[in-house]
């Protein structure tokens, strides 16, 4: 089986034609606003940064701040991982004894545009999710047809993939996953084979999403599913599989697929079935996924404040998704191309939107 990364192997959703283009021509196409669950309060015991990068993850700012401030990398606080090929804004803490040094902190591509302070140190996985501005360039399609599209999106909700910063440089860590879950990798490193496996757990749920789109169940239930609740977050267990198609039909809920692991179950009845069709597709069982802590993932989200602005060469879309989620995701639809599949990963599963989920990250972000 081929594991590697490809859109085109996923199915899309919207039946729209794409525009094409190309992203990332300039740091400045791609830009990443952070929405904090909260903002500093101003007092306490711990110092907020709000910081504007250009050309460095946020692994590669932390260690700068480390080394040049003294702080222990254990005591900074971080929220989101950020991407190196785009200008990004987020917010780091550190402890408040350093503030007199930050007048001594420089380092080419990054501005600190705020500080205050708070009483607890920020963590990993406190975002709301993140705001995107999206230059797309040398656009055969139309700005037109690409709102067309986003209202699609906006309406019908946006295929939660995992995009192909989840699968390391050219696609490729799945494949070396599925031998370290088989037992044929001769890699040793506990923390390396954890990053590998989640790559595989992340292939299969991606390989489930693209089937119930192919099957129509993007917005439809089958009775065994998990479906959780859009408003309070509450997931069930679906036993009337057409009464509860409905309220997935007017976006109250929808389904969510499994990420294999200890502490999560396999879906039952006919969603088990389903699940259990594409888990077997790449030779496995729910068992070998004992390393993950395992969670549950939606099918779809939503975004907010999406729009289309019309450019002399393509367009500049921009949207907000919540965390865990790839603004990737929303670009295919758009472009209708393998958008960034072949783009250089960033460091320690780094991704447009958020952490691996034994890292706190929620929903495998």
């Amino acid at each position: 089986m081929n594991l590697i990364f490809s859109w085109a192997a996923l199915r899309a959703l919207t039946p729209t034609p794409g525009s094409g283009g190309t992203l990332r021509s300039r740091p400045e196409d791609f830009v990443v606003e952070e929405r904090p669950t909260y903002l500093p309060s101003g007092s306490g015991n711990h110092l907020y940064l709000h910081l504007e990068k250009t050309g460095h993850t946020t692994a590669h700012v932390a260690r700068e701040l480390s080394a040049q401030l003294g702080v222990k990398a254990k005591d900074l606080g971080i929220a989101g991982l950020k991407d190196r090929h785009a200008v990004t804004r987020q917010w780091i803490s550190l402890p408040a004894k350093f503030e007199a040094r930050l007048g001594d902190f420089s380092f080419e591509g990054v501005r600190i545009l705020e500080v205050s302070r708070h009483a607890n140190k920020l963590g990993l996985g406190h975002l709301r999710g993140n705001r995107f501005t999206v230059r797309v360039r040398a656009a055969a399609g139309t700005a037109a047809q690409a709102q067309t599209t986003l209202e699609l999106l906006t309406r019908l909700g946006v295929p939660n993939y995992f995009g192909p910063q989840r699968f390391g440089l050219g696609g490729l860590n799945a494949e070396e996953g599925l031998r370290v879950l088989r037992g044929e990798s001769e890699l040793r490193d506990p923390q390396v084979r954890r990053f590998l496996s989640s790559s595989v757990q992340s292939a299969v749920f991606n390989r489930w999403v693209s089937r119930r789109l192919e099957r129509g169940l993007f917005d439809a239930l089958l009775s065994g599913d998990m479906a959780k609740k859009h408003d309070t977050g509450g997931v069930f267990l679906v036993e009337d599989a057409e009464a509860e198609s409905l309220r997935a039909e007017r976006n109250e809920i929808s389904a969510t697929g499994t990420l294999f692991g200890r502490k999560t179950k396999p879906l039952t009845l006919d969603a088990g079935a389903l699940e259990a069709e594409v888990l077997g597709e790449f030779g496995l069982t729910p068992e070998v996924f004992s390393s993950r802590k395992g969670d549950r993932r939606l099918i779809r989200i939503f975004m907010e404040d999406a729009q289309v602005q019309p450019e002399d060469d393509g367009y500049t879309v921009s949207f907000a998704l919540p965390k865990g989620s790839f603004a990737t995701s929303v670009l295919r639809e758009l472009m209708k191309t393998d958008v960034d599949a072949r783009q250089e990963p960033d460091e320690g599963n780094i991704d447009d939107g958020g952490a691996d989920e034994d890292a706190g990250g929620g929903e495998a972000e």
